[in-house]
């Protein structure tokens, strides 16, 4: 490989309620020899970030805290900060990346190298995931497979294609490109600001290079089952497409209840008529069953999680479909909850 020209990267980390993980991403993201500065923006947590980040500031050269005010009305606060943060880099080039996040070696040098290769105005990856308690395992590898059914690398990769998408916990931007779209407020009020970011940024005609690499990045994104409730409830109703029809859609692709409930009427219409049948549900019910686990065993190994992963296709995929049926409820009709504030609903549901 040719000899890669090092531009100054400006890392940006937002940080509200971080106390267990803000140390580990600072340190990470600091160790990167291509990162001139590290800028994390205090948002006004209430537990011992600020201290911490105190500490850290007097043996982590490159890093710089910055506290955000009060939140501006119709801004998201991960959102603000961010542009705190990215209104007092210098960088040529900005990452963005979040606490929960844990940075291995080469990780900034792999990224410069793949913009270079593809052509791109951003590099996002999509970190592995650590994964500790029952509802981690069972859980993150359904709904990671979920999404790359709807987000395929490919796609967002081809500059003939409208498909965008980004990963917050991994965002390498060109500094002009992040500016020629008016960075993130422009996307100041979007609960997904690393999709709706991308998307502006291909619209306007840059490059994407999306990917997933293994060694790279990694991040443990929920510690409790809670945490986990809270954040997907947040995300998936606009990860989905953010419609009812696109909730309907993904209902039938993602848990057989429909195929449940036609076979259970069939069944009743069939015992109608002929007595005697009462084993035929349940192995219909078996045999669908059997062929979901048998989809979801080729989605884990297509996305490189453990087939094991299969064993907990009924708990993920009930936890899954009531996470996206409270999801738009939220988004459409209640408020999203995050971080201890709460955003009211901006959409009424709509079948497009």
């Amino acid at each position: 490989m040719t000899d890669i020209a090092q531009p100054l990267v400006s890392a940006i980390i937002p940080a509200r309620n971080e106390e267990f993980l803000i140390a580990r991403v600072v340190e990470s993201v600091a160790a990167q020899p291509e990162i001139g500065e590290v800028i994390v923006v205090n948002d006004q947590s209430t537990d011992r970030t600020g201290e911490i980040l105190a500490e850290l500031a007097e043996r982590v050269p490159k890093l710089k805290v910055l506290a955000t005010g009060e939140l501006p009305a119709g801004w998201i606060g991960k959102n603000h900060a961010i542009s705190v943060g990215a209104a007092a880099a210098h960088g040529d080039w900005l990452l963005f990346t979040d606490a929960d996040t844990y940075h291995l070696r080469g990780s900034t040098r792999r990224a410069i190298a793949d913009a270079i290769e593809h052509a791109a105005a951003v590099v996002s990856y999509s970190p592995e995931q650590e994964m500790d308690s029952f509802w981690e395992r069972a859980l993150i590898p359904f709904v990671f497979c979920r999404l790359a059914a709807r987000f395929s690398y490919p796609r967002v990769n081809d500059p003939a294609k409208a498909d965008a998408a980004a990963n917050g916990q991994f965002i390498l931007v060109s500094r002009d490109a992040y500016e020629a779209v008016g960075g993130h407020t422009a996307v100041a009020n979007e609960i997904l600001e690393d999709v709706a970011l991308a998307r502006r940024i291909k619209q306007a005609g840059y490059r994407i290079f999306f990917a997933a690499p293994q060694g790279v990045v990694r991040t443990r994104m929920y510690r409790s089952f809670g945490s986990m409730w809270q954040g997907w409830t947040k995300n998936l109703y606009p990860l989905v497409g953010g419609t009812m029809g696109s909730v309907l859609l993904e209902l039938v692709e993602a848990f057989p209840i429909f195929e449940i409930l036609v076979l259970a009427a069939l069944w009743i219409e069939f015992l109608r008529h002929l007595h005697g049948a009462m084993w035929a549900l349940p192995l219909l019910l078996l045999t669908i069953l059997i062929g979901r686990h048998l989809q979801y065993a080729a989605a884990l190994h297509r996305n490189r999680y453990p087939l094991s992963s299969v064993q907990y296709y009924v708990p993920a995929a009930s936890v899954y479909t009531a996470a996206l049926l409270s999801s738009c409820w939220k988004n459409t009709h209640s408020a999203v909850v995050w971080k201890g504030r709460a955003y009211p609903a901006r959409s009424s549901p709509s079948l497009r």
